[in-house]
């Protein structure tokens, strides 16, 4: 078992200690847009993200204790105030602590693609998550999704198509391979150096009315 590493980050935060939904832009000290990372990793991206986006807030969570550990030695070594770290799961967390029709950004990017086809149902992303996403989203608001597995990306492409309320990014495409102004995370670009492509599907929620 996995040695638990204590986080006392400023700019880490005990789930159980958050209000139930929490008033972020008391959080934060300020009302800008908020943004959500699921599976934040070693923080390599949210990090170049928010350092580009300084007046958008930005949550990343991560289920596992050395992922959060290094995204916030990471957060801090750059001084970065737009961020705050999260150890939960995410489904639990967004339900508990995320407003509904909160959200300007939701980033998920290469999560476990369950490889075997009896252990795919575990997939983070599939249509009922992403129904359940949107409500979290803002008009407008954008849902981004990478990986490098292939049946993973072609899945999650083909699925929102389907799913009602989201318009797609890059249509007449339903994925490309390279999505311009968007980061790569450590773990893209060590698939990419191996000859593997990145999928990124880019939709957003359609605009009420």
């Amino acid at each position: 078992m996995q040695r638990m590493i204590e986080i006392q980050s400023p700019f880490f935060l005990n789930p159980d200690e958050l209000a139930t939904p929490v008033e972020w832009a008391a959080l934060f000290g300020n009302a800008n847009p908020l943004a959500l990372e699921i599976g934040c990793g070693i923080g390599d991206f949210i990090a170049k993200t928010a350092a580009d986006n300084p007046g958008t807030n930005y949550i990343a969570i991560d289920f596992y204790n050395k992922g959060c550990y290094k995204t916030c030695h990471r957060i801090e070594k750059h001084g970065l105030a737009n961020v705050r770290v999260v150890r939960d799961e995410a489904r639990k967390f967004i339900a508990e602590r995320i407003p509904k029709g909160s959200l300007a950004a939701v980033h998920i990017n290469c999560p476990d693609p369950w490889p075997k086809k009896r252990h795919r149902k575990r997939r983070l992303v599939n249509r009922e998550f992403a129904a359940f996403i949107r409500d979290y989203l803002a008009p407008g608001g954008d849902f981004y999704f990478a990986t490098d597995f292939d049946d993973y990306g072609l899945d999650v492409a083909e699925m929102m198509a389907g799913v009602p309320g989201f318009e797609n990014r890059l249509a007449p495409d339903r994925y490309r391979h390279e999505l311009e102004g968007y980061h790569l995370s450590k773990y893209m670009q060590k698939f990419m150096a191996e000859g593997k492509r990145i999928y990124f599907v880019h939709y957003r929620r359609a605009s009420e009315g």
